[in-house]
């Protein structure tokens, strides 16, 4: 895009400096990357046993923000984002379905890469498969136990020695004495065969019916730390930029990467570690015993998918987030303000170049007026990418964006040149673009796959009623409401409409 690259080179000339909040400083620090020009970013993916829930997406939409400004600003972004695809989780429910692990892991991945592309978020570089990965996981382990950092129990088991690593506990902000002393929140409980309780998991044993690899130690399976460690390190380099997920993983799972990482390099392993917060529903924490447990899938099914990309960007990364029905529909409503300014400006834009065609004429350009209010708009560029450089601060980029969106609603009219329109027009892709939001796909296009969704039901509650069960018809019924459609019986059939 022409203009990205006009506003890139003015911002260049350093009139603003990304600083990122480093959860192991606990304050922002200026971005400087190991390799100029080239940034080494990896994100802890999800354990694919089931659809990914809205928690998971927060993380995704967010990170996929930064790389997306961190591309805007110049670099080339390494992306790397894990799919964990052996885990307790995946062979309890391959056990419950008669299935297995592999089957679970595949099945599931392709469904969060379908929840993935509704909300806009790009493939990573490199998607990684844990299981995959398994002997540079046991190559790893070997050059850990040669070094005294882990040893192998009699079960075949191999633990990590963690009091060996000195500086465990930097990026958690605990000390082996507080973890020793019994801080329940974050302490690790002891196995028979451990050195010491703090000691943590690098390679189990397998047990009946667990899928399994050969090793040194026992046939068995990776821990789930040593993953990470592993593949951060065969595709990105001993030494990372950026490592990014939930606040959740922290500790443990974040800790002992570094420990593992640092131990068997002797190098820093990421220079800057970022965390989003938590997300709340109706401010309570998410959990299927409460009933507020929403995956992905159950939020396509009443909302276009980029609502929820907004929904998530209307708030800083590191500050908690509340879902609630209230909220999505005002970021609904203040998305679809956005939209319809850029559909005002396609309009205008395509009535100017069909009375170009008619009249053989060529397009306006910008009167005075025009090009100082176009000086004017590049202001809430500068202001939304101050907020980004600011630790990324979406929810001040959000209100950037509105503020252009005030600023064209008022000054374009169809009297407006095409030159004057097509700069406003690019000032808003751009930043939306950089927000990830597709103002182009509206909820029209979700009517396909909605429509057969409520056939589907409206088919499914018409069978309960036919077998008699008329609790699950209801409760189909109210399934539908929550999704905003009402039923009425009639003598012709059973016909729909929105609420």
């Amino acid at each position: 895009m022409l203009f990205m690259a006009e506003f890139q080179e003015k911002e260049s000339a350093g009139e603003t400096t990304l600083k990122i909040y480093n959860t192991l400083s606990k304050s922002k620090e200026e971005f400087h990357p190991i390799e100029e020009g080239k940034v080494r970013m990896y994100v802890c993916g999800p354990t694919v046993y089931n659809l990914i829930h809205i928690g998971n997406a927060r993380p995704m939409i967010v990170f996929d923000t930064v790389r997306r400004y961190l591309e805007y600003k110049g670099y080339e972004v390494n992306f790397v984002s894990n799919f964990t695809d052996v885990d307790d989780k995946i062979i309890k429910k391959a056990q419950e379905e008669g299935s297995t692990a592999e089957e679970i892991a595949d099945r599931y991945i392709k469904e969060c890469k379908k929840d993935m592309e509704g909300m806009n978020i790009r493939p990573a570089t490199t998607h990684p498969l844990a299981t995959q990965e398994i002997p540079g996981m046991i190559e790893m382990i070997s050059d850990l136990i040669e070094k005294g950092y882990a040893y192998k129990a009699e079960d075949g088991t191999v633990y990590y020695r963690t009091k060996k690593f000195k500086d465990y506990g930097k990026l958690s902000h605990k000390n082996l004495e507080d973890l020793q002393s019994g801080h329940r929140e974050i302490q690790v409980k002891g196995d028979d065969g451990k050195e010491d309780e703090l000691d943590f998991v690098l390679w189990k044993p397998k047990k009946e019916g667990e899928p399994f690899w050969e090793s040194p130690w026992s046939e068995g399976r990776p821990g789930w730390h040593i993953e990470c460690s592993v593949m951060s390190k065969k595709y990105l380099g001993e030494q990372i930029d950026i490592h990014g997920g939930g606040e959740d993983l922290v500790f443990p799972h974040h800790e002992n990467e570094i420990a593992q990482s640092e131990a068997s390099s002797g190098k820093v392993f990421s220079n800057y570690w970022m965390h989003n917060a938590f997300l709340n529903i109706d401010n309570k924490k998410m959990s299927k015993s409460l009933g507020n447990f929403f995956t992905v899938r159950d939020i396509s099914e009443k909302y276009d998918l980029q609502v929820l990309r907004f929904f998530m960007l209307s708030a800083h990364y590191r500050s908690p987030l509340n879902f609630s029905e209230e909220l999505m529909q005002a970021a609904k409503n203040g998305l679809e303000r956005i939209r319809t300014c850029a559909q005002m400006l396609t309009d205008l834009e395509n009535t100017k170049k069909q009375k170009a065609a008619d009249e053989n004429s060529s397009p306006e350009k910008m009167t005075e007026t025009e090009k100082e209010g176009e000086e004017q708009s590049l202001s809430y560029v500068k202001k939304f990418e101050d907020a980004m450089e600011d630790d990324f601060n979406t929810a001040d980029a959000v209100s950037a964006v509105f503020e252009l969106v005030k600023f064209i609603n008022t000054r374009t009219k169809e009297e407006s040149s095409m030159e004057f329109l097509l700069k406003m027009k690019e000032r808003l892709f751009l930043l939306t673009d950089l927000l990830g939001l597709d103002l182009m796909r509206g909820e029209d296009d979700l009517e396909e796959g909605l429509e057969e969704k409520i056939e589907q039901l409206i088919g499914e509650r018409q069978e309960a009623r036919k077998q008699k069960d008329f609790a699950k018809a209801d409760q189909i019924r109210e399934q539908l409401l929550s999704m905003g459609i009402a039923l009425k019986d009639t003598r012709e059939g059973v016909k729909w409409s929105r609420i």
